[in-house]
């Protein structure tokens, strides 16, 4: 049985890619990375070794995973966890101050209106980082 530890990546060895099952990661001469032979994507080896990057625009965040012997475990990037306090203070402004200010500004049947608007304000940042660690 295998180790779940994470093993340092060998560059005289080629492993599975860890987006496409069917593509395989081949060293890239005179370099620290690994090309896919099937998706075309490019990969950097971080952390002293330990870490497989994917390099890639279209992504927020860096996308990365380790190596335990057997198959890719995904490794959480730091930026990641950044979005919590984010969301959670925007949360806090929306429902905490702006709701209370909006209704006590409000006449009638806008106080409705008012309410969805912060509560659907307040439910974005939920949402987005449900998105990001959802990953």
């Amino acid at each position: 049985m295998q180790s779940q530890k994470a093993q340092k990546l060998d560059f005289h060895r080629e492993y599975p890619c860890p987006c496409r099952r069917r593509g395989q990661l081949i060293p890239i001469t005179l370099t620290e990375a690994f090309g896919c032979d099937r998706c075309q994507q490019i990969f950097v080896v971080e952390e002293n070794g330990y870490v497989l990057e994917q390099l890639s625009s279209t992504y927020p965040y860096k996308r990365a995973w380790r190596w335990n012997g057997s198959s890719w475990q995904v490794a959480h990037s730091r930026l990641g966890e950044s979005y919590m306090p984010v969301a959670l203070g925007i949360i806090f402004v929306l429902v905490i101050i702006w709701l209370p200010l909006a209704l006590r500004l409000a006449s009638g049947s806008s106080i409705i209106a008012w309410a969805l608007v912060a509560v659907l304000l307040a439910i974005l940042p939920a949402l987005m980082v449900w998105l990001t660690y959802r990953r």
